[in-house]
Parts: C-alpha cells; structure tokens; sequence
C-alpha cells in the first residue's frame, strides 16, 4: 500500500501580510520534526511511506496514494483541512491525527475517514490493517501513555531536506500541569533504557542534537546517567529544563558542561509571580531567574528564554517592565508569545466557561494574535505591548550586542553563529507577525 505522510505548511504571516516574508526560515528552516518519522517507523514494512513537509515542498495531488495521514497543529488546522478535503474529493481516504484532532476529534472528523486520538504508535499499525480489511472505524483511541520503549527510532531517510541539527526524543510528556500547555496530560515515570537511547544516537549523522524532552531535568538520577554515557561522543546537545532545577544543581551542571550540552530552552513564561502563580506554574521562582542566569552563563552554557504575556494577573505595566529586566539579563535568544488558549489545554476549557474566547479561526491560534477577552487590559494594549517587546528585543545593535556577549562567554564560533542566525530568525518572525 502506498501511504503519503503530510506536515502541513504553517503561516506566520500577520493578517495584513499577504506574501510569506520568512527568507531566513526558507534557507536555514524550522527545528526538526520527527512526527512523521516516527509514525513512518510504526508503519509495517510491506507499506510503502512518502512524507511530505509542506513548508519546504509542494503537494503533488496528481501522484494519488491509497492513504493520505495527515499531522495536525491548530494554526494548521486550516490548511490540513483543505489539503484533507481536496484529496477526499479525488477519492482518496484521509486520517487525520495530532495535536488539534486529538483536542476536537468530532471537529477533524469532518474532513477526515478516520481521526487518531492520542500518541499514534499503537493505534496506526491497528488502523492500517483495518484499512486493508475495510473495516476502518472513525475514531482510534489511544487511551494510555505510550510506554517509552514503544516509541519507534524515527525513520530519518524519509526527511529529504538536510538539517544543520538533528533532534531526540527521550520521552513524551511532562510532570507540571502548567494550564496553558498542550502536553500537560501526558505524563509517565517510564523512560527508555539508557543502551536504547544511545544506540539511537549512534545513528544520528548530524553533530548537534536537540533533546525534545519537554523537561530534561524530570528526572535528575536518569539524567546524570545519560549525561554520564553521551560524553565521549562527540555530540553538542540543546535541552529543554526547567529553572528551579538549573537553580540548584551545580553538580548537574558541571556534568551537562562534560556532556557538551552549551544550550537550554527554558520556560521562564513571566516576570511576575502572581502570574506564574495564576497559570499554575507556580515551580518557576521569579526571584532565582537572574541568578541562575548567571550560574548558566559561568559553565558557558547559552540561553534561549520564553515569555508570555496575557495571563490574568498581567496589566499593561507587565510590556515595560519586561523589557527593562530581560535587557539586564544575559540571554542569547528570546520568544515572546500571547497567551493561547489552545483547543484540548485546561485554560481553553476555562475561558470557554467564562465566554472569553472571541475566535476560533484556528489560523490565528500562532501566539501572536489575541484570541480571547484579557482580563486587565484590551485586546489592542495586548497586541501592541507584545509587538513592542519583540520589536525593541530584536532591533539589530541589540542582536549585534548579544552575539558578540555570547561569543565572549562561550570562546566557540559556531555557537557565535548559531545565535546569530536564532536572533535574525526570530527578527524575521516577529516582523512577520507583528507587521512592524
């Protein structure tokens, strides 16, 4: 059978903007995805797989497959709709799965012969053979966590644009409920084995990986045991942690320094307590950021930070004082995100309640549109302060000013580049977003 895999293109791109203006995102790309890939892998081998990622190539409807699979953002939603119907209209069946499906599977049914809901792995060899049977159900339920050994290496061969990077997923889910995420119900104390890890990783080509983990940091004794096994080979890795564990923890820092890990994702969301508090994201310490900063930035560790604004607690002050502490911190890269209250997240179920939602043109669910009533401010102070922020953070003597600060702390000119080119991407971005 012959089964086409499609990641549907995502558009940025402010309302007001009618051409893709993401030149620097074209050459160097998104992170990569290993979605698909791993569904790929879960695919029996008698099956003949094709992904197709949207955003680098184009949709050939004329070459008809016998199954089309289709993973779904919310700002996606749209477009993996329309992609969906046009080949339903060829006859071809569609399942639809992800994100934004699992939220509103009723919703993505519409479009679809068949929704997957949950982790895939499990359900698509089931569904797969159902198909071949005719007997395919609307609805494939994956009720549990998939255990983390049942997570497939991803088939890499498929991805036919090169990455400067590669990524690595050591397991789904994590152990904050924080009420805006997306993956707050995915939670297991299950890992994979060390020695199935690191047979993966030995598969890996390139030299600079991304650990997917939402939170490598979870669980500490696994960490340093992985930290432990990973330093002799030649690999440089980005994490995900969280800030009250960087905090603390100098003896795990020294190791993630052995182990070449020089580059944390972390979620620092708000400068404001009360803030952190509302969203239930109460572990983030407001009083420990700059320190920790520092301490990264001693073991020559880069920083890339994110921040949020929108949150119940927040007033229109929350823009200035952001920009006045974060332009005293040192760190490499920044986002900066308008609460979304995305279809499947405890806060979406709460200003749904309340009748705080004003949209749900799932194309504008990007982060950088306000789709809800804030609660302390108007939707245009929130839009604005927002723009404001990202605009002032990403001017170009500022990016010149953190490039060369991240070069001194580090000594490394790749790195040098990479936060070079994180901060021109981000710039390109948010000029897209923000239309400024």
């Amino acid at each position: 059978m012959k089964i086409i895999l499609i990641f549907p293109k995502i558009n940025y791109a402010h309302a007001e903007i009618k051409d893709d203006k993401e030149f620097l995102r074209k050459i160097f790309g998104e992170a990569i995805s290993l979605t698909l890939p791993q569904v790929a892998a879960a695919t029996p081998k008698n099956h003949e797989v094709t992904i197709i990622d949207e955003n680098y190539e184009k949709i050939d409807f004329d070459n008809k497959p016998d199954l089309v699979g289709i993973t779904c953002l919310t700002m996606s939603a749209p477009r993996a709709y329309e992609i969906a119907d046009k080949f339903r209209s060829m006859g071809v069946p569609v399942i639809l799965g992800g994100n934004h499906p699992t939220a509103l599977p009723k919703e993505a049914k519409q479009h679809a012969d068949g929704v997957v809901i949950g982790e895939a792995e499990i359900m698509w060899p089931r569904l797969l053979q159902d198909f071949e049977r005719e007997k395919l159900k609307p609805f494939y339920i994956s009720k549990n966590i998939i255990p983390p050994e049942s997570i497939p290496e991803p088939r890499r061969e498929l991805i036919k644009r090169k990455y400067s990077a590669d990524g690595l997923l050591i397991r789904r889910g994590c152990p904050n409920r924080c009420e805006f995420c997306t993956v707050a119900s995915l939670y297991s104390k299950n890992q994979r084995t060390i020695e199935n890890v690191i047979k993966e990783i030995k598969n890996i080509s390139a030299k600079h990986i991304f650990i997917y983990d939402q939170n490598l940091t979870w669980d500490m004794d696994y960490t340093k045991k992985f930290l432990n096994e990973i330093k002799t080979l030649n690999k440089s890795w980005y994490a995900n942690g969280t800030i009250n564990v960087l905090a603390e923890n100098d003896e795990f820092l020294k190791l993630a320094k052995e182990a070449h890990i020089f580059y944390w994702y972390i979620g620092f969301e708000s400068i404001s307590q009360s803030s952190l508090n509302g969203a239930n994201k109460k572990i983030n310490r407001v009083e420990k950021y700059e320190s920790t900063i520092k301490k990264l930035k001693s073991y020559g560790m880069s920083i890339r930070g994110s921040f949020m604004f929108g949150f119940d607690e927040d007033t229109p002050d929350i823009f200035d004082t952001t920009l006045e502490t974060i332009n005293n911190w040192d760190i490499d890269i920044a986002e900066f995100h308008i609460v979304t209250p995305f279809p499947g997240t405890a806060l979406y179920k709460r200003l749904k309640k309340e009748g705080r939602i004003l949209t749900e043109d799932w194309s504008k669910y990007n982060t950088a549109n306000v789709v809800f009533e804030p609660k302390n401010m108007s939707a245009e102070e929130l839009f604005n302060g927002t723009k404001k922020v990202a605009k002032n953070f990403y001017s170009l003597s500022k990016i010149m000013r953190r490039s060369t600060k991240s070069f001194q702390t580090t000594n490394n000119i790749s790195i040098l580049n990479l936060i070079l080119i994180k901060n021109l991407l981000f710039r390109e971005r948010y000029k897209n977003q923000f239309n400024f």
